[in-house]
């Protein structure tokens, strides 16, 4: 046998649940529900990666910061004890000081320059008597094989900066060679090279114009 046809109420039930289902409301109220559970989805993960995502960052800083200012150089917490700076060239610059029994023994801090793709992110640490500790570059967009040459993993030639200061080479100096200056371009990259070193050379000139206040900087959380 075949099931008896439905009643009237449940009729008119389903012929309203098909029209609703093909009107416009109804696709609408599938999006909105769709955006709903998308969005209560990204904010779950948002929640749940935000925290290791920042430790990661904290320890990379700390690792790249190791890199300029050697352990040994300090005995204080160079993240807890980041001071910032106003230039009126460079604006706030958060500086990261090193200190031992008391005494600056550092500092480092970071500018942009813009190579040939884009922001390049450098690292600079910084002696008291103004010659440059290291330097390292943190991030980029430059072309592999070319222009990456400014990573120490992929060459020497960020490590010419150490032991440099303003007036050595001089003004004229602080450029690569094709310019004229002391410093290796790349081959076919020479932009990428020309952003670094004009960004070290920028990082030298805001430490001597707040040299007195940086090496004066009170100690504010010295390890035990």
């Amino acid at each position: 046998m075949t099931g008896a046809p439905p009643s009237p109420p449940q009729a008119d039930r389903a012929a309203r649940l098909g029209a609703l289902r093909r009107s416009p409301a109804w696709h609408g109220l599938l999006l909105a529900g769709f955006s709903l559970a998308t969005a209560l989805i990204l904010s779950v993960s948002d929640q749940a990666t935000r925290g290791p995502i920042t430790d990661r960052a904290t320890q990379d800083l700390l690792d790249s910061l190791a890199q300029v200012i050697p352990a040994d150089m300090h005995s204080n917490d160079l993240v807890a004890d980041m001071q910032q700076v106003t230039d009126p060239t460079e604006g706030d610059v958060p500086v990261y000081v090193a200190r031992a029994g008391g005494v600056v023994t550092g500092v480092a801090f970071v500018l942009t320059g813009y190579g040939y793709s884009g922001a390049i992110r450098v690292l600079i640490g910084m002696a008291p008597d103004g010659t440059l500790l290291g330097v390292r570059v943190l991030s980029h967009s430059e072309t592999p094989g070319l222009g990456d040459k400014i990573e120490v993993r992929k060459s020497d030639w960020i490590n010419d900066f150490a032991g440099r200061a303003l007036t050595d080479p001089g003004p004229e100096g602080w450029k690569v060679k094709k310019d004229g200056g002391v410093f290796d371009q790349f081959s076919g990259a020479t932009i990428t090279p020309r952003a670094v070193v004009g960004t070290v050379q920028r990082g030298l000139a805001l430490f001597a114009r707040h040299r007195a206040t940086l090496l004066g900087s009170p100690v504010e959380s010295e390890a035990k």
